[in-house]
């Protein structure tokens, strides 16, 4: 290959490394317009689980008593939005429909969902015993992962 291609793909590859960063600044900046704390500053984990699974989000800090509370109450408007089929937070975050909410709002009734109060936030654990709600959160909660760069289990 050329040094004229190899410049080319270059640029290309830095480009697209830049094109990426904005998109993940944009979703962060979204993502704290919706849940009201600092992306950058909390931790999101997005847990398969057998029956279901959780979205953790904590904060840093212990100290921030408004960012957990916040969090927490964010945590039970997720809980009561998706009990009800309504998954417009996550498309609001990610600026897109996010995979695996239609089968989650098309089983809603068989999917419960639990607020638990975490000393730096909060979690929603989601179950079922129906397969295909299963695999639509597990298909949410993969994207979830992609898209917040998070962790799929606590260390």
């Amino acid at each position: 290959m050329g040094q004229g291609r190899l410049l080319a793909a270059a640029l290309i590859v830095a480009a697209c490394g830049r094109t990426k960063d904005a998109d993940f600044a944009a979703m962060q900046e979204r993502g704290q317009m919706v849940m009201g704390v600092d992306q950058y500053t909390s931790a999101h984990i997005f847990e398969d689980l057998p029956d279901g699974g959780r979205v953790v989000l904590d904060r840093d800090s212990t100290g921030d008593s408004s960012g957990v509370a916040t969090i927490r109450q964010h945590m039970r408007d997720i809980a009561a939005a998706f009990r009800a089929g309504d998954f417009t937070k996550p498309f609001q975050v990610h600026a897109q429909v996010v995979p695996g909410t239609a089968a989650m709002q098309e089983h809603r009734t068989a999917i419960e969902y639990e607020v638990i109060d975490r000393p730096r936030g909060g979690e929603v654990r989601m179950r079922s015993s129906d397969p295909a709600a299963v695999g639509a959160i597990h298909e949410f909660l993969a994207f979830q992962r992609s898209g917040h760069h998070a962790a799929a289990h606590e260390p």
